[in-house]
């Protein structure tokens, strides 16, 4: 058996959503120091709305597949459709992940709540 799905290998070689919004209105960074990976997400909102999200991210093929999933996911959803996103959603989504590459999935449900995080805290001001 591969060790990755095709699910896997199609994000991980031709990523969606990769980038960086400028005038972002919620980004979050996080990173596991014991893999290495580090993610950073771009979220713009209107009207509770997401209308784009871009990422970033340093990393092996299942944190990248990871965030490219997610994005995917999270796109044109309500904030509050997406603050439901979990790693179990994002793996699934991918036709599984290795269970030592989990840890890819849950880096990022990490980002994307950290850019929301970030989004109401920038709402509030």
């Amino acid at each position: 058996m591969a060790l990755y799905s095709e699910t896997v290998m199609d994000h991980f070689l031709h990523p969606r959503n990769v980038g960086v919004i400028e005038d972002a209105d919620g980004v979050g960074e996080v990173g596991n120091a014991k893999c290495g990976d580090i993610m950073k997400m771009y979220l713009k909102i209107e009207n509770g709305i997401i209308v784009d999200v871009k990422f970033e991210t340093f990393g092996c093929a299942s944190a990248i597949a990871s965030s490219s999933m997610a994005t995917e996911m999270i796109k044109g959803k309500p904030v509050v459709e997406a603050m439901l996103l979990t790693n179990k959603a994002v793996a699934e989504a991918l036709d599984g992940l290795p269970a030592h590459k989990m840890h890819c999935s849950v880096l990022a449900e990490e980002a994307i709540q950290a850019a929301l995080e970030d989004y109401e805290r920038r709402k509030a001001e």
